[in-house]
């Protein structure tokens, strides 16, 4: 079964849009994972407009399944998670003032960086994986540099399949195949959904862990968090 890592910006955001602790981000992962998510992920971003830096070491602290953080490797970033060592560092592309993550690594191009930046997370012991456009220029250049695995961007994917499912996810199945050829782990991320997660999961091969947060958070205000959370899990699940 493809797990499930429940993002927590969106919850952060409502956070501190009041400048106190309500909601607690602790005591909603705590929640989240009774409620039976199998990892819990946090973007802290420069302006720290989500997710905070002060965040990491307490919810690191009180996770019981995986952490996984993700970011841009910057020197603040790097330090953090060194800091801090979760399960999986996630490493994304975005700059400062971005409203959020829409494009992945270009490997070639940044290879000298990814490179020293995974090795540096790595002895640490932590597993590494990049953010990338389902494009499969790029795959074997994730290998190169070191990661673990590859986080597949499907913005565009939740975007065309309204209009044309399978269409939409093509490039994405044959970009997981070619990375599980090559010994990269998939995971995927970004706009996926109750109406698309199913579709993405049958479709594409060996996809072992998917991190929603927008989409999660928001169908918890009709539907409650632990039932939305069993919805998303059931999406999940292998029985086709």
């Amino acid at each position: 079964m493809t797990r499930l890592s429940v993002n927590l910006n969106k919850v952060a955001l409502i956070r501190n849009s009041r400048g106190e602790n309500l909601p607690n981000l602790v005591q909603v992962a705590k929640d989240c994972e009774q409620f039976g998510a199998q990892g819990i992920t946090l973007h802290p971003r420069p302006d720290e407009r989500h997710a905070r830096y002060s965040d990491i070491p307490q919810i690191k602290e009180i996770t019981q399944t995986e952490f996984n953080i993700e970011g841009n490797p910057n020197p603040r970033f790097l330090k953090l998670v060194m800091d801090n060592p979760p399960h999986q560092c996630t490493l994304v592309p975005d700059a400062p003032g971005v409203l959020t993550s829409s494009e992945g690594w270009d490997t070639i191009k940044h290879k000298d960086f990814l490179t020293d930046v995974i090795a540096q997370l790595k002895s640490k012991n932590i597993r590494v994986s990049i953010f990338l456009d389902a494009d499969e220029r790029f795959v074997d250049g994730a290998k190169e540099v070191g990661a673990d695995r590859i986080e597949l961007y499907t913005g565009d994917y939740a975007r065309n399949f309204v209009k044309d499912p399978e269409q939409a996810v093509a490039a994405h199945a044959s970009v997981a195949q070619l990375a599980s050829n090559i010994g990269l782990g998939v995971n995927a991320g970004h706009d996926l959904n109750l109406l698309n997660l199913k579709y993405y999961q049958t479709h594409v091969p060996n996809l072992l862990e998917v991190s929603i947060g927008h989409a999660l958070i928001s169908d918890a205000l009709y539907y409650g968090l632990e039932n939305t959370i069993q919805m998303y899990l059931a999406q999940l699940r292998n029985d086709r």
